[in-house]
């Protein structure tokens, strides 16, 4: 059959290139095949490329002017022209480099091209071809990165993979994540490594006492954590050198580092090479110390074809795909430095083990050989194939795109899972999860892990089932243990116990929990590899720094999950006697707890209460510590239903004695627009800010019919019971029902002030707005505030910002610029009056405009941040925030990364004035979104 690659450069030096000619020269011998690269970008590829395989480019980069390689009637100043145009047929954000002109080719070549297979390289250009290829060619998307890291470059793959035949990724951790984000709407995924390059590699003799590192020096790549981790084990293995070829933008940086630490006798930083075959015979161990963004690492495969052992962090995907950790290499947590060097230490210093490792992997790379490589590819060549002439191939096709759009969301916006950072289970413990899976089929399979389905269950319910997963096991083995207390507010409990109880802890755990789905993350193993274990294999993961205990939850949307974020540890503090340098103090296994990194004792001499129960501590872990915050912390949210007959009636009764129009329209409709984000947002506050002591909601006499108003912790307050004159009312303005809330009665001296459209996106403490002793945090943003004083043409928002700029120069005689991130605003009810009795005029001028005028000052969201940080009660802080313009169609998929990464503190979903995407249509995507972020309802609803 003929089978067709498709590149962005095919000429260019990166694992993509070498993967796809790799793969190409294995196929060769039985199939045709070609390579087309949609640029060419050298005079000859940076890889050779066997005879057998043609390659074609489309357009021509080597010259001054981009051309089309082809003969064509488009002149120079045409080209220039097209190149300059951005592509229509993918996306700048998806991969910026396509232009008019590469647009213009790739509409040529596609919709004709004459091929049997066709295999996309990147999800842009899968895209494309989605857009362009015969519906007879069998399509296959080739992903070499993982997807679920991705950000904006993987956004096609949930929007268009319903619509190839074929998805392959390079491991099963990939393999599952889109199976679970895809569900119906996936095509045939596999998951198929990738081969070791064909050519003679001689082997290496492991005598060189040599590390060598090919990679590119960019910061993902962490080549910096290696010459640190070099330079800590090489005092005590002299003679050994670190040799890394590569070139990037951190190359002047890696020298200084080099420099610094006195290494320029030990460690050579050389450019790429082309020999590596050469290199790696005179190796005798290889590092991998990179971030996520490993998919397969085909230097890994290199190293293990000539001998080579390998030590590699366990990221997301890859290292842990290839290294038998103990067999033929070992595997390092991510970002530890110093178990990093630990690794290689223990490597350089026994010659005998360095051998036995270096057998295995040059044994152990077989499993990557060609032949067992391209099998696979051709089983799965031939089963599609065989297909594509069945009208049943298209009729599927449809159901995907459709399943997609019923069940994934809506527009460009996709509910995917989130992304998993621990490795899936695997062999052994697989299997042993078949076997609790079939005893119990309440569990479901989600992350790689068995897991409860639980939709009642709130973050701190997680927590502290965790937790009590853990004592229990302790308490029935009588094992004593303290409970410790973090410098911040974290909501993980710890426990600490004396190192030599380990192995007994270990033991009870996988006694009580056998046949159960309950699971232990090893933190700092010694021997075992990273990852985590069901909790009955505890006894043979050997010596750990401590154990993350946890009960996964998923919830029926698959779309939240509780796993290892959510568990208890359990740490092994060890005894350092002053024989052995110590001070006979505990030290700690991790990090430090509350009262610093040591303990005196671990013997138990008070009691701290966890809920409706006491436990086992140290009493300085009692005290009130500096850190600690112990006043009360309220939220606040101003509200409308636009949809309420009788609101409306007196929005309009009101404009109408302004001498205004009935209807509002642009950015004050879409200020009043209510989408039932109300409801998530307080599921929001439940979820990941358990700590909130009450919420009080302030509307114009509505309440939202979902709304439990008995519960205790919510109150409603109407606008009636804060305006001190009766006269402003009724109001529609913002800023004037804000200027007011601090007249809340019972409301606590600080609190959150939140808009119905601001969430909180992960866990967070109260330490993240304000300080223990009081001061409130704010958080700038670099938007800044135009110059010049407010007028009536100002947007609402800016002119506030400017009436609020010369209030203060008038009293303090500084200028500010700066605007604030949409997040919750953390507010001192005191600073509120202080401004009241300071501005009374601005005040009471903002109060009592029925509208948002331009003589209005914004209080709660940008003043009393200002006022306090110039009056000593605010600090400036920084908080990770999003802000997602629903109304604009590119900002979509920055929804569907929010879902699946979970990364960022606080997110709005906003909409601008002149939104281009319509109501309903924004209405159905929030929705979505909302219901797929935070599915568990909060004890506020009925």
């Amino acid at each position: 059959m003929k089978i067709t690659f498709l590149l962005t450069w095919g000429d260019e030096m990166g694992g993509t290139e070498q993967a796809v000619y790799t793969q190409a020269t294995h196929l060769a011998p039985r199939h045709t095949v070609e390579v087309l690269s949609v640029f060419k970008t050298r005079e000859r590829p940076f890889f050779s490329v066997d005879e057998r395989v043609s390659v074609r480019y489309l357009v021509d980069r080597t010259g001054k002017t981009e051309r089309p390689v082809r003969d064509s009637g488009i002149g120079a100043e045409e080209c220039r022209r097209l190149a300059g145009l951005p592509s229509e047929l993918i996306s700048p954000k998806w991969e910026a480099t396509f232009d008019a002109l590469s647009d213009v080719e790739m509409n040529r070549a596609l919709r004709t091209i004459d091929t049997d297979v066709l295999i996309t390289t990147s999800p842009a250009l899968m895209s494309a071809v989605a857009d362009l290829v015969p519906s007879r060619v069998i399509t296959i998307q080739q992903e070499h990165r993982p997807s679920q890291l991705r950000g904006a470059t993987g956004e096609p793959l949930l929007l268009r993979a319903p619509e190839i035949d074929a998805l392959v990724v390079l491991t099963e951790r990939t393999k599952q994540w889109l199976e679970e984000s895809l569900g119906k709407a996936a095509p045939r995924l596999a998951a198929i490594p990738n081969a070791i390059p064909e050519g003679f590699r001689p082997r290496s003799s492991l005598t060189g006492k040599s590390i060598v590192m090919p990679r590119r020096l960019v910061p993902d790549k962490q080549v910096d954590h290696a010459i640190q981790a070099f330079a800590k084990a090489l005092p005590d293995h002299p003679g050994w050198r670190l040799r890394i070829f590569g070139d990037g933008p951190q190359m002047s940086r890696l020298r200084n580092l080099v420099q610094g630490l006195g290494l320029h006798d030990a460690v050579e930083i050389l450019g790429p090479s082309q020999h590596m075959t050469e290199e790696w015979a005179k190796a005798s161990l290889t590092m991998l110390p990179s971030q996520d963004g490993e998919a397969f690492p085909l230097v890994l495969l290199e190293a293990f074809a000539a001998g080579v052992p390998a030590v590699a962090y366990d990221i997301v995907t890859g290292p842990a795909e290839i290294i038998r950790h103990g067999v033929d290499g070992l595997l390092v947590p991510p970002n530890d430095i110093d178990g990093l060097a630990e690794a290689i230490s223990r490597l350089m210093g026994d010659e005998e083990l360095l051998r036995s490792y270096g057998e295995n992997a040059y044994d152990g790379s077989a499993r990557f050989a060609a032949d067992v490589i391209v099998k696979q590819w051709e089983e799965l060549f031939t089963e599609l194939v065989l297909r594509r002439d069945d009208p049943q191939r298209m009729a599927e096709r449809a159901d995907r795109m459709a399943h997609r759009v019923a069940h994934g969301g809506a527009g460009r916006f996709h509910a995917a899972v989130a992304a998993d950072r621990t490795a899936p289970s695997s062999g052994d413990q697989r299997a042993r999860e078949l076997v609790i899976g079939a005893a119990n089929r309440s569990l479901v399979r989600a992350a790689g892990r068995l897991s409860e389905v639980r939709d009642d269950l709130q973050g701190s319910d997680i927590l502290q089932r965790n937790f009590e997963t853990v004592i229990a096991a302790l308490d029935k083995h009588d094992i004593p243990y303290v409970l410790l207390r973090d410098r911040e507010d974290t909501p993980r409990q710890r426990v600490a116990v004396d190192s030599t109880h380990q192995e007994r802890v270990r033991k009870a755990l996988a006694t009580e929990y056998e046949g159960k789905a309950v699971y232990a993350e090893l933190l700092k193993p010694r021997t075992h590899a990273p990852g985590v274990l069901l909790a009955e294999r505890l006894e043979g993961a050997g010596e750990v720094g401590g154990l993350r205990v946890f009960r996964p939850v998923v919830t029926s949307s698959r779309t939240l999950r509780f796993g290892p974020a959510y568990g208890c540890d359990v740490e092994f503090w060890r005894l350092v006697p002053e024989e052995e340098g110590g001070d006979g103090q505990f030290v700690a296994p991790l990090r430090p707890s509350a009262v610093g990194p040591k303990l005196p004792s671990l013997t138990a001499d008070a009691r701290l209460r966890v809920r409706d129960r006491e436990y086992p501590t140290l009493e300085p872990f009692t005290k009130k510590l500096v850190s600690d915050i112990t006043f009360p912390v309220d939220a606040v949210y101003t509200w409308v239903d636009d949809s309420d007959p009788r609101w409306q009636e007196r929005r309009a009764q009101r404009r109408a004695a302004l001498g205004l129009d009935a209807e509002a329209s642009g950015d004050e409709a879409a200020r009043f627009r209510n989408r039932d984000e109300l409801r998530y947002s307080l599921r929001s506050l439940a979820m990941f800010a358990p700590w909130v002591r009450k919420i009080y909601l302030v509307t114009d006499d509505q309440t939202p019919e979902w709304l439990n108003t008995a519960h205790p912790g919510i109150e409603v307050v109407s606008h009636r019971d804060i305006f001190t004159d009766a006269s402003c009312l009724p109001t529609f303005n913002s800023h004037a029902i804000e200027s007011q809330l601090h007249h809340i009665d019972g409301l606590s001296e600080h609190f959150l002030y939140m808009n119905d459209d601001v969430f909180v996106g992960r866990p967070l403490s109260a330490q993240r707005f304000f300080q223990p002793n009081g001061t409130s945090r704010f958080f700038w943003t670099p938007t800044t505030v135009p110059i010049g004083e407010a007028t009536e043409e100002d947007e609402g928002y800016f002119a506030a910002a400017k009436n609020n700029r010369r209030l203060l120069e008038d009293r303090f005689g500084v200028t500010v610029a700066n605007s604030f991130a949409h997040a919750p605003h953390p507010l001192r009810k005191s600073v509120l009056e202080q401004i009241e009795t300071e501005f009374p005029e601005s005040v009471a001028r903002t109060a009592a405009n029925p509208l948002r005028g331009w003589q209005d000052v914004s209080m709660v969201s940008s003043l009393h941040h200002h006022y306090g940080y110039l009056t000593g009660s605010a600090v400036p802080s920084s908080i990770r925030c999003a802000y997602i313009d629903v109304g604009t169609y590119a900002r979509h998929p920055e929804l569907t990364r929010l879902l699946a990464i979970r990364g960022h503190d606080v997110f709005c979903l906003g909409e601008s004035q002149d939104a281009e995407v319509p109501d309903q249509e924004q209405a159905r995507i929030i929705d979505a979104f909302l219901r797929a972020y935070f599915p568990v309802k909060s004890p506020y609803e009925l």
